[in-house]
């Protein structure tokens, strides 16, 4: 992260709850709202993109989703798929609160499982003026299927067992039973794709951000694994950008690419590497690819007349 970066910890209300978020303040009316991927908070699954969007004039606001991270709500390290989806709606009329930031050029951008959250969120909200979905899980039993061919059966078998006990404890109201988010194949993980054990030197290099906690709770690995936003991609109506990387083995680009092809507006950029190369070898790509498309749909949109909306509460 760079230490330049201005921004401010804030907060905004959802479902009881709330959901805390960083703030970078912009200087050229378009904003973009982020969330890291699956069971990553807001640091390690934004901290490199943000920082570049900020510099670049973009107000910026990166949230964790309830139940992680710095956010409320419980039980904790749970991904429960709806609940996320209305934390984008919440972030989305946060954003449009903000008084630097313009409501008709407000983008947003996921990345993994928050890569398929906005093309379903985008399919919801016509007016957003962009949308960005790098390496996106467009087709979770795709990637459930690719994911079972890295696997050892009794590995499999075993986080079955812990799936379904973890289930059958939720009902009873007690504490989450975790899985480490990846593994080496053969030991008890949400996901052991070569791609998916670089996870960590990719996000949390040098062990940068020791807060955050990876694992999530068993019970949410069926939610995720049947996940298909990639079929809403016919309703979204904004440019949207998608980014996938050709090797990628955990969330596959054949069905985002797929699912590109449904949308009116879109756009496809390819980079070789894997899941994480974005992260990594193939970042200053992303980076510049994803910033021209920001440029091009919301520094070209026409301003709108800004009504107040309420603020939320901050720390």
């Amino acid at each position: 992260m760079d230490t330049s970066v201005i921004r401010e910890k804030v907060r905004f209300a959802v479902g009881g709850t709330y959901c805390a978020a960083w703030h970078y303040p912009g200087t050229n009316g378009g904003c973009v709202i982020m969330a890291g991927g699956g069971g990553v908070t807001k640091e390690p699954g934004t901290d490199p993109f943000a920082a570049r969007f900020s510099a670049a004039g973009f107000t910026v606001l990166a949230f964790d989703y309830r139940c992680l991270g710095e956010s409320g709500g419980g039980p904790r390290q749970t991904v429960r798929i709806k609940d996320q989806l209305d934390d984008w709606q919440a972030a989305i009329a946060f954003a449009a609160s903000l008084p630097e930031a313009d409501p008709a050029r407000i983008a947003i951008w996921g990345f993994s499982l928050s890569g398929g959250h906005v093309l379903r969120v985008a399919a919801r909200n016509p007016g957003l003026a962009a949308a960005v979905a790098q390496t996106p899980n467009a087709d979770g039993p795709a990637a459930s299927r690719n994911a079972s061919r890295h696997q050892k059966p009794l590995a499999m078998l075993r986080l079955t067992a812990r799936v379904l006990l973890d289930a059958a404890g939720g009902l009873l109201g007690r504490r989450p039973l975790l899985v480490p988010l990846a593994g080496e194949p053969g030991t008890v993980a949400m996901l052991s794709t070569p791609d998916a054990v670089e996870g960590d030197r990719a996000l949390n290099p040098g062990n940068r951000y020791p807060q955050w906690q990876q694992e999530i709770a068993a019970r949410s690995v069926p939610g995720v694994a049947l996940y298909r936003p990639g079929r809403d991609t016919p309703q979204v109506r904004s440019p949207l950008l998608v980014l996938v990387c050709d090797q990628d083995r955990t969330a596959l680009s054949a069905p985002a690419v797929r699912a590109a092809g449904r949308a009116p507006r879109a756009e496809v950029v390819h980079l070789p590497g894997g899941h994480y190369a974005p992260f990594m070898e193939q970042h200053e790509p992303a980076v510049q690819a994803e910033l021209s498309f920001l440029r091009r749909h919301l520094l070209a949109a026409p301003a709108a007349g800004r009504t107040e909306a309420p603020r939320a509460g901050r720390p």
